[in-house]
């Protein structure tokens, strides 16, 4: 692959310390969900920082496929659920993705279809594809 771009970030501390962009666009305090046995906190953690980038590339593979077809995309809202649990075969963790997408003024089956196109075309759902569980959910709205 040629890169077109390419992020970097340094992070400190793991997920109590704080992670930044090489740019510095990107600063923030990293906190260990009570859930997971953390103190819990302001600061954000990895599987935030995850639903947030790969909603946002999903959503724009939404609006790319919907191009191609000829489907104009009026208030489309994607929103990405990523949970962390035990990993029964090796005592470890491991990720799953619920994305619920919202497409108004689409018949249902187009949008089905469209949902599924980005996904297949989303740089993120290739990279997660086979390696953890990923369910679309198109929700009325």
């Amino acid at each position: 692959m040629k890169a077109l771009y390419t992020a970097a970030a340094t992070v400190q501390g793991g997920r109590t310390g704080t992670v930044e962009t090489s740019d510095g666009a990107l600063k923030l305090e990293l906190s260990m969900p009570k859930e997971m046995g953390g103190q819990g906190g302001s600061g954000t953690n990895p599987e935030q920082l995850f639903a947030a980038g790969y909603g946002a590339c999903f959503a724009s593979a939404l609006e790319h496929v919907a191009e191609q077809a000829g489907v104009k995309l009026e208030n489309a809202v994607v929103k990405h659920q990523v949970s962390i649990g035990k990993d029964p075969s090796d005592g470890g963790f491991q990720l799953a993705v619920a994305i619920d997408a919202q497409i108004p003024g689409v018949d249902r089956g187009k949008a089905q279809e469209l949902l599924h196109k980005a996904h297949d075309f989303c740089p993120y759902s290739k990279a997660t594809r086979g390696n953890i569980e990923v369910k679309l959910n198109l929700i009325e709205g």
